[in-house]
């Protein structure tokens, strides 16, 4: 069965997460994607190093599906490379600032030069047009200026999330237009450019709270892990560890007052909807924090369960690789790697497609590992690459 994107070619010059990740999910489903590296090595391949080699935890799953190159497009035989690579390819997807993309000739008038219908996917800190359109950022720049940060923690310690959703939401949209793209194609045989930005992101994830302090002016403050708009929605200490409660909506705080045994939580009008819980939240908090410090993790669990209330435990990161759900379901694929002393669980796709399944067919590259096959294919002559590489063109 032939893969979604089976016979599209993309370029991945991305770096860290926003950009490779796009990359990395257009290779689960299919596309070939070569990853094209500095001489010595893109930076994100070296953070959270966990190999011999000195290849990092991230890349092994951003690289995964990718074939591996290195070139300098900077020097001239370098731009003479990424033409042809460009002639053969159908996407380029760079996360890098747009007068870096000019430098190295991946700006989208350059590239629709050189190939009219080619997609070109970037990602930038801030996006376009606006005085922050150069300035450079990571996911917590966007965290910060979102608002997240400053309800997330307490009140005078605004605190970044610990994982770069940012990052990851970026890569998730960036795909959907890349995609997007690659179907107005089809239809029209026109390339285009897709951007995407992580505030945008950012503000995306963020944009009921800035709609209701539009209108309403809340001014709300963090409140830890307890939620706001909604009750008990908190993590709470059970005997032996910790679990987080999400109730919204009132059938689900009727369950919840039902399990407690205490009906007068459904007739106090302090308690009757939603938004007026979440102004309660405290008190709610309170009473739900007392009912799990009487039980193990696993009593309250099972009970919370029986009376369909949303539920998890606060699992550390070993707990979540060891997790029985995470185990059954497949959602870490072991995947060998070259200096690793055993294979490194990586998080397969996201979705699953019951005609066309995505699929790890292949671990992250080496360091230039198709260097030679891919340039071969391109019509370079082996006495050319040995030049190239002598000269770090590659």
């Amino acid at each position: 069965m032939a893969a979604v994107l089976d016979g599209v070619r993309v370029l991945d010059f991305g770096r860290y997460i926003a950009g490779p990740f796009c990359a990395t999910l257009l290779a689960d489903l299919g596309a070939d994607v070569i990853r094209i590296e500095k001489v010595d090595g893109g930076e994100d391949r070296w953070t959270t190093p966990v190999a011999s080699t000195g290849d990092g935890a991230g890349f092994m799953q951003w690289g995964r599906n990718k074939r591996g190159m290195t070139l300098n497009p900077r020097t001239s035989d370098g731009q003479h490379i990424l033409e042809r690579l460009v002639r053969t390819a159908d996407v380029v997807i760079a996360n890098l600032p747009p007068s870096t993309l000019v430098e190295m000739g991946l700006d989208y008038a350059k590239l629709k030069s050189i190939k009219p219908s080619i997609i070109l996917t970037t990602a930038t800190a801030f996006g376009g047009p606006g005085p922050y359109a150069e300035r450079v950022g990571f996911d917590g720049v966007a965290q910060a200026m979102s608002g997240n940060m400053y309800l997330t923690g307490d009140p005078d310690r605004p605190t970044k999330n610990f994982s770069p959703y940012v990052d990851y939401s970026t890569a998730a949209f960036s795909a959907f237009g890349t995609l997007a793209a690659l179907l107005h194609r089809r239809e029209t045989g026109d390339g285009q450019h897709v951007e995407a930005s992580l505030l945008r992101s950012a503000l995306t994830i963020m944009n009921a709270t800035l709609i209701e302090q539009a209108l309403l002016e809340k001014n709300r403050v963090a409140t830890g892990n307890r939620g706001q708009t909604a009750a008990p929605s908190d993590t709470f200490r059970t005997r032996d560890g910790w679990l987080l409660v999400s109730v919204v909506g009132n059938p689900l705080f009727e369950r919840w007052a039902r399990l407690m045994g205490e009906p007068h939580w459904l007739t106090d009008p302090r308690f009757a909807t939603d938004e007026r819980r979440g102004d309660a939240g405290e008190l709610i908090s309170e009473r739900m924090a007392r009912w799990c410090a009487e039980r193990t993790t696993e009593q309250a669990m099972r009970e919370l369960e029986a009376a369909r209330l949303p539920c998890g435990e606060v699992l550390t990161p070993q707990g979540a690789l060891d997790n029985v759900h995470v185990r059954a379901a497949g959602l870490l694929a072991p995947v060998v790697f070259p200096g690793l002393d055993a294979p490194a669980p990586v998080a397969v796709t996201p979705i699953r497609m019951s005609q066309t399944p995505p699929t790890i067919r292949h671990r992250a590259p080496t360091l230039g590992e198709h260097t030679d096959a891919i340039l071969t294919e391109l019509g370079y002559g082996a006495d050319e690459i040995e030049k190239f590489r002598a000269a770090r063109v590659i």
